[in-house]
C-alpha cells in the first residue's frame, strides 16, 4: 500500500521553526555552487517536513537523485526518483521545490512519499543503511 503525503506551499513568511536554516548550515549552503545548493537546500526541507508532518518517519537523509534524475529550471527542482531514509529504512519520495533565487529560501515545496525500497534494491540505488 502506497503512503502519500502532500505538503501544502509555504511562503517565506511562514516559515516553520522545524525548517529555520542554522547557522552552520547556513554557511555550508553559501558556499556550495547554485545548482547544488538549489538541490542540497531542497533535500534538507524535505526531510525537515516530513519529520515535523509524519509521526511514522524521523528522515535523516534526503537523495533527490537516488533513483532518477531530478529535473532543474532556474529556481526550481523536480524529482521523481528521489529517497529519504528513515530508521534505517529507505522510502521512494517525489517532490517538486521552489526557491528564491539564492536558493536559500524555500517558497513553495510538494512531496509524495512512496514505498518502501526493498534492502536488495540498495546497492544499485547505492544506498546505505
Amino acid at each position: 500500500m502506497r503512503k502519500f503525503c502532500l505538503a501544502a506551499a509555504a511562503v517565506a513568511a511562514a516559515v516553520s521553526p522545524a525548517s529555520a536554516l542554522d547557522a552552520r548550515m547556513k554557511a555550508g549552503l553559501l558556499a556550495l555552487d547554485p545548482a547544488t545548493r538549489l538541490e542540497q537546500r531542497c533535500d534538507a526541507e524535505v526531510a525537515d517536513r516530513i519529520a515535523s508532518e509524519n509521526e511514522h518517519f524521523d528522515p535523516d537523509k534526503v537523495i533527490a537523485y537516488a533513483t532518477g534524475e531530478p529535473k532543474m529550471a532556474g529556481d526550481e527542482i523536480k524529482t521523481r526518483g528521489g529517497a529519504f531514509r528513515s530508521k534505517g529504512e529507505w522510502y521512494h519520495v517525489d517532490y517538486k521545490c521552489l526557491t528564491a533565487p539564492d536558493h536559500m529560501q524555500i517558497l513553495s515545496l510538494r512531496y509524495r512519499i512512496g514505498d518502501k525500497i526493498p534492502e536488495g534494491d540498495w546497492d544499485q540505488y547505492n544506498l546505505y543503511p
